[in-house]
């Protein structure tokens, strides 16, 4: 299934049940709460947080489902919108590109985000 064919998909979806008239704001605070489900979930996986039952594939698995609740609530959004999500998209590749074009300062980048990071820990006396 493409982009826009899913999005389509789901509008008429949403239409046949009348869930398409609700307000957007509304669908964005429906995406946060998802959002916290995975923020929950991910931290599970770091370690952050204990799992029980300890199995992360079975966690995975719940990440997998959550994950696609939030795109549910972003396409909703983005057609309550107005705004067709396989161009946005596509938009979004080509301002990706365009900021990072070089591949190879990948591990450079990288880099310097944990070096950043580690100078905040000595900041904040968290280390």
């Amino acid at each position: 299934m493409h982009i826009r064919e899913y999005q389509q998909w789901l509008e008429e979806w949403d239409r046949t049940r009348t869930w398409d008239r609700v307000l957007a704001s509304h669908t964005l605070l429906h995406a946060m709460e998802e959002l916290g489900e995975i923020s929950k979930l991910v931290q599970m996986l770091e370690g952050y947080r204990p799992i029980e039952p300890d199995d992360l594939e079975l966690w995975r698995q719940e990440l997998a489902l959550e994950l696609s609740d939030l795109q549910v609530m972003l396409f909703k959004l983005a057609y309550q919108c107005g705004i067709d999500m396989e161009s946005a998209m596509a938009a979004g590749q080509r301002k990706a590109d365009a900021r990072f074009p070089d591949p190879a300062t990948g591990p450079a980048e990288r880099d310097a985000y944990w070096q950043r990071f580690r100078a905040y820990l000595a900041r904040a006396r968290l280390e």
